[in-house]
C-alpha cells in the first residue's frame, strides 16, 4: 500500500490516477493510520514552502512521518514542493523544513545575458542522471520531464545528487539520500516517463 499525504496543497488525485494505471494500490489520506501502515510514501504538492511546512504541524503528523522515514526507513518520493520540503531552510520562507537532506531551497537567479529565461520554469525539459539509480532503471531514451516551479533545490553533499536539468544553469532535478527520493518535476503530468519512473518507485 503507497499513501499520498494529503497535506492540502494540491489535487494529488493526477498522481493517484497514474499509480492506478501502473497497477498499484494506493490511498489519499492524512491519518496518521494509513501513513503508519504504508509499504511507501509520496509527498507530492504545489505551493509555499511555508505552507507546506505549516500545514504538515497543524495536522500532527510530522512526528509519524518522521519515525516512518528516519527510523523505519519506509521509501518515501517527494514530488516538486514535497521534495523541497525535505531540504533544511527555503529562501521562500521562515520556516525550518524537515531537514531529511543537507540541502536549502533558492529562488532562480539569472544574469542579465540570460533574460530569456522565464520564472517560473515551466514546461518540459530534459533530465539528465548523473549516476545509476533505480528511479531511471529501464529508461534508454533520451529523459524528459514536465517541470512547474520558481525556488529549486542546492545540495551541500553531492552524493545525495542522481539527477540535474539544464535551465539557464544546472539545477539539482533529482535526489535520493538511502529510502528518501525527491524529484523537482511531475511525473503524473510526464506521460510515459513519468510513468516508468513511478513504477520504479512502486517496484523498490
Amino acid at each position: 500500500m503507497i499513501t499520498i499525504i494529503d497535506y492540502k496543497t494540491g489535487n494529488y488525485g493526477s498522481v493517484l490516477n497514474m499509480l492506478k494505471k501502473i497497477g498499484a494500490e494506493a490511498v489519499i489520506s492524512s491519518d496518521i493510520l494509513d501513513i503508519e501502515k504504508a509499504d511507501k510514501l509520496i509527498l507530492s504538492g504545489v505551493g509555499s514552502f511555508d505552507t507546506g511546512i505549516k500545514n504538515l504541524q497543524e495536522l500532527e503528523i510530522l512526528p509519524v512521518l518522521n519515525k516512518k522515514v528516519l527510523e523505519n526507513k519506509t521509501p518515501i518520493l517527494g514530488i516538486c514542493l514535497g521534495m523541497q520540503l525535505f531540504a533544511k531552510k527555503s529562501e521562500e520562507g521562515k520556516l525550518t523544513g524537515l531537514g531529511w537532506i543537507d540541502a536549502e531551497v533558492v529562488k532562480f537567479k539569472f544574469d542579465k545575458n540570460k533574460s530569456d529565461f522565464k520564472i517560473p520554469h515551466m514546461g518540459w525539459n530534459i533530465v539528465e542522471t548523473k549516476k545509476i539509480n533505480v528511479l531511471f532503471k529501464n529508461m534508454t531514451e533520451e529523459q524528459r520531464f514536465y517541470f512547474v516551479h520558481s525556488y529549486h533545490l542546492m545540495c551541500d553533499n553531492e552524493k545525495d545528487i542522481i539527477a540535474e536539468t539544464n535551465y539557464g544553469y544546472e539545477f539539482v532535478s533529482a535526489i535520493q539520500k538511502e529510502n528518501i527520493f525527491g524529484i523537482q518535476f511531475h511525473p503524473e503530468k510526464s506521460h510515459k516517463f513519468g510513468m516508468r519512473l513511478l513504477k520504479n518507485f512502486v517496484e523498490l
